[in-house]
C-alpha cells in the first residue's frame, strides 16, 4: 500500500537532488545559456517584477517584430535595412521571450529595489547619464570600452555581476571554479575554501573572487575591483562600479539542466543601498566558437584616426566665417 502511494507522487513534487562531482562537490559543470528578453533594469512597459501575461505578450511581440524586420531577412542578396540601424536586440538567432522563474514572468533582473531600477546616488547617476551621452571617447585607446580593447567580453563578460547573454562554461576542481566566457574567452578563476582576499594593492581585471559552498549553493565574493573596470554596458545603460564594491554571487542547481544565478552589489560609492538581481541559466549543447577580437586590434587605429578627423572637421567649421 505504501509503495502504491509513493509511486503516485507527481514528478514535480519530488525533491531535486543536485548531482555531485567525483570529489563530492555539487556539480555545476557544463555550458550554460541565459538568453532572454529580460534585461537588468525594468522597462516602463511593466508595473512590477512579475509581469502579467498581457504585459509580457505585448513586450515580447515588440522584440520578435524587431528581429523579423532587422535580422531575420538578412541574406547576401538582400539590401541593408532602409534606416541603416540595428537595434539593441540585434542577434542572429531568434530571440527568446521574457525569463520565467518559479512560474513568474520576470520584467527585470533586478529584484531589489522594488522598482527594478539601479539605486544610484546623485553623483553616480549624473556620471552614468554623462557616460551614456558621451559613450564615444576617441582621445586615447584607454578611453575605449574594455570589450573593444579585447580585455573583457561585452557588458563585462563573466566579470561580476554577470549581465550579458553570452554562453558560460563552468569548470570545477577541488580547489578552484572557473567561469569561462564565450566573448573574448576570458576566464574568472575562483579560489575555493578561503575567504581571504588579495592585498588591497592587487586589483586584477574582474576583481579578486573567493568561493565556498553553502549546502548545494556556490557562493562567490569578489572585491579588489580594478579602478579602470568602472563601467559595464547593458542594453542601453552604463552600470557604475567603484573600486571598493563588494559583489556576492550565488549559483545553485534548481532542476535538471537549470542553474539559478543571483547576486548582491554593495557599493556605497555609487548606490544608496545594496541592490540585487537574479536570472536563470539553462544547459545547452551549443558549441562555444572561437572569438577573434579585432584580429590584432587593427580597428582601434581606424577608430582613433576617425576621432582625429572629427576634431579637424570641427576646428575647420569653427574658423570658417
Amino acid at each position: 500500500m505504501a509503495l502504491a502511494l509513493l509511486s503516485g507522487i507527481p514528478a514535480a513534487a519530488q525533491v531535486y537532488r543536485t548531482p555531485r562531482t567525483s570529489f563530492g562537490a555539487p556539480d555545476l559543470q557544463g555550458v550554460w545559456d541565459n538568453d532572454s528578453m529580460t534585461r537588468l533594469q525594468r522597462p516602463k512597459d511593466f508595473k512590477g517584477l512579475a509581469a502579467t501575461p498581457y504585459e509580457a505578450a505585448a513586450f515580447e511581440a515588440k522584440g520578435f517584430g524587431r528581429y523579423a524586420k532587422v535580422i531575420a531577412p538578412v541574406h547576401p542578396d538582400e539590401p541593408a535595412p532602409s534606416d541603416g540601424k540595428v537595434t539593441d536586440d540585434d542577434r542572429f538567432e531568434p530571440p527568446r521571450g521574457l525569463m520565467r522563474i518559479d512560474g513568474e514572468i520576470r520584467s527585470s533582473q533586478i529584484t531589489d529595489p522594488a522598482d527594478g531600477r539601479l539605486p544610484y546616488i546623485d553623483a553616480a547617476r549624473a556620471a552614468a547619464e554623462k557616460a551614456l551621452k558621451d559613450e564615444e571617447i576617441y582621445d586615447h585607446p584607454e578611453g575605449r570600452p574594455f570589450d573593444e580593447r579585447c580585455l573583457l567580453g561585452g557588458g563585462g563578460g563573466v566579470a561580476p555581476p554577470i549581465m550579458n547573454r553570452d554562453l558560460l562554461r563552468i569548470v570545477q576542481t577541488r580547489d578552484h571554479v572557473v567561469l569561462y566566457g564565450e566573448q573574448n574567452h576570458e576566464a574568472r578563476i575562483v579560489r575555493m575554501g578561503t575567504r581571504r582576499h588579495l592585498p588591497d594593492s592587487i586589483r586584477p581585471w574582474m576583481g579578486d573572487p573567493v568561493g565556498w559552498w553553502e549546502g548545494d549553493t556556490l557562493v562567490i565574493e569578489t572585491t579588489n575591483l580594478n579602478p579602470n573596470d568602472a563601467w559595464r554596458w547593458n542594453a542601453g545603460d552604463w552600470i557604475r562600479l567603484t573600486a571598493n564594491a563588494k559583489i556576492t554571487e550565488r549559483f545553485r542547481r534548481t532542476g535538471q539542466g537549470e542553474i539559478r544565478y543571483s547576486y548582491a552589489v554593495e557599493d556605497p560609492g555609487a548606490y544608496t543601498q545594496v541592490w540585487r538581481g537574479e536570472m536563470l541559466y539553462r544547459a545547452t549543447q551549443a558549441p562555444m566558437y572561437e572569438f577573434a577580437c579585432h584580429e590584432g586590434n587593427y580597428a582601434l587605429t581606424g577608430i582613433l584616426a576617425g576621432g582625429r578627423q572629427a576634431e579637424r572637421d570641427t576646428a575647420k567649421t569653427e574658423v570658417t566665417p
